[in-house]
């Protein structure tokens, strides 16, 4: 699958506020930083500094389970691969 790994049987469906993406990610929380747009921070920090600000811009749209979920893969994925549905 291209968002998810193989037999995941659950994941999220999210939208970026900021870039409008839309994706699956294996995480499911109400928000989470956007993989387009947003960075992950360094958390390796030293004496003298301050945690990274966690910028999570993407919402949770929906839980998705079961065998839905190499159906939302396959459908999402088609706008990255062009529309190339002939691997499906």
């Amino acid at each position: 699958m291209y968002y998810v790994p193989d037999g995941t049987q659950k994941c999220g469906y999210y939208e970026c506020e900021e870039c409008r993406q839309r994706f699956l990610d294996v995480r499911i929380a109400p928000r989470i930083p956007c993989p387009y747009c947003g960075e992950e921070p360094d958390m390796e920090i030293g004496p003298d500094d301050t945690l990274p600000d966690v910028k999570e811009s993407a919402k949770l749209l929906e839980m998705i389970q079961g065998e839905d979920v190499e159906k939302y893969d396959a459908l999402i994925s088609l706008a990255i691969t062009g529309g190339d549905y002939e691997w499906i």
